[in-house]
């Protein structure tokens, strides 16, 4: 949909005087209705067909996708996220405390990032979890690769074979996360559908959405979840990193999601591990990506 451009009106123009003479330029309902319905659906037409698409907007989640969208400006990422607020548990540290502690090496995704900490020795802290999180929000909206749909949920996975028999996930089943909820009030609330050849799912261990993928996988007989052990920071970490990984064809899991596929320890309020599985993930995203043969995000197969 073309743009609109309106006119500031002689006589009406915008003035800023803060002496009780302020005054706005000239607006009507139905342009704001008109500004943001024609954007949000035209987004909704393009992110039909995307490239990645992460489930889950949290420390992991957003970690995927910055690093994922500057190393590959060429993909189209979308990102879905339950909760009005994306950012999951990472706008506060253990037990509604402000500070973010970050085990090192992970602290580099911070530096790229230039946010400041205190540097401990073995650890990081940053004064508040929310600079963290608002300050990677903030770089991943304003790359023009990335379309964030927040208050939207993922209700089911697309599974299906590909041209050489494979079974694997291609896509996502959506709905606004208000129906989604409600399913059980009212009948006929129908979703749709995003295809795209790599999922991402970083859905945490806990809320309503928690462990959402890899609980579908269970479901559809794919996997055997492992269910998450007791809390363990020192080894936690570390194996949620380096267990990052395509779990079902077609589908990466991370973060604490991980968690309940593998049956790791929870990881506590130490952020470092779900930094870099995040990181982790975009780099295993990249390889898949680009191993695969698909048209029009549907997937046919790997490349010979």
């Amino acid at each position: 949909m073309p743009r609109q451009h309106y006119e500031i009106k002689q006589g009406k123009e915008p003035k800023e005087d803060w002496n009780g003479q302020y005054q706005f330029a000239e607006i009507k309902e139905s342009v704001t209705s008109r500004a943001m319905t024609s954007r949000y659906y035209e987004d909704m037409m393009n992110a039909a067909v995307s490239d990645v698409v992460i489930l889950g907007a949290g420390s992991a989640g957003l970690s995927c996708a910055y690093t994922l969208a500057k190393q590959r400006p060429d993909l189209r990422i979308t990102i879905l996220e339950a909760s009005v607020a994306p950012g999951g548990g990472c706008w506060l540290g253990g037990q509604l405390m402000s500070a973010m502690v970050v085990r090192k090496p992970a602290h580099n995704l911070l530096d790229e990032l230039k946010i400041p900490y205190e540097d401990e020795g073995t650890h990081v802290v940053v004064k508040h979890a929310a600079l963290f999180t608002s300050t990677i929000l903030s770089k991943i909206l304003e790359l023009p690769n990335v379309k964030l749909f927040n208050a939207t949920c993922a209700e089911d996975l697309i599974i299906k074979k590909d041209a050489q028999g494979v079974q694997r996930v291609n896509g996502v089943v959506t709905n606004y996360t208000l129906v989604t909820m409600a399913h059980g009030l009212q009948s006929c609330m129908d979703p749709q559908t995003i295809t795209a050849p790599v999922i991402c799912s970083f859905c945490g261990h806990d809320g309503p959405f928690g462990a959402f993928a890899v609980k579908r996988l269970e479901s559809a007989g794919l996997i055997k979840l492992g269910d998450m052990n007791p809390l363990d920071m020192e080894q936690s970490e570390g194996l949620i990193v380096n267990n990052t990984r395509e779990v079902v064809p077609g589908l990466i899991c991370g973060g604490m999601e991980l968690s309940e596929a593998d049956g790791h320890p929870r990881m506590g309020a130490s952020f470092g591990g779900m930094l870099a599985s995040g990181v982790k993930a975009a780099l295993d995203a990249v390889k898949l990506y680009d191993n695969l043969d698909h048209e029009e995000g549907e997937v046919k197969g790997l490349r010979a």
